[in-house]
């Protein structure tokens, strides 16, 4: 180990001695890891860098807009509001595939574990 290693190693004995690790936030849960693996390689680092900046991407929003408008679909006891949920949904449908072929086109196997990554993360 290099001098800086073995002084940060001192300092965190020393801090953890004087039980300023007690009571953190979050302490006792588990860590949020990031799976990105379903991520062209050359995507990884934009995705992060706009994900971190409150984006996401266009397939996850329009699988998140379906998502909600099904929930509201199944809620819904008037007729004419289920047509046009329905129409909404197809519709909404119809762009996320048309943006997913698109994809596809770029990378296609990461694509594939991502597009199934995105579904079991919003169903």
């Amino acid at each position: 180990m290099d001098l800086i290693s073995l002084l940060a190693e001192e300092r965190i004995r020393q801090a953890e001695a004087k039980g300023e690790f007690r009571n953190l936030p979050g302490a006792g849960k588990p860590l949020e890891l990031e799976d990105l693996s379903g991520v062209p390689e050359d995507m990884r680092m934009s995705y992060k860098i706009l994900k971190n900046a409150g984006y996401i991407p266009p397939e996850m929003q329009l699988q998140k807009e379906i998502v909600s408008m099904r929930d509201l679909l199944r809620a819904c006891t008037d007729d004419r509001e289920r047509a046009a949920y329905r129409k909404r949904i197809s519709e909404k449908e119809i762009q996320y595939e048309a943006l997913l072929e698109k994809l596809r086109k770029h990378a296609p196997g990461a694509l594939k574990q991502y597009e199934e990554k995105i579904e079991h993360k919003l169903t």
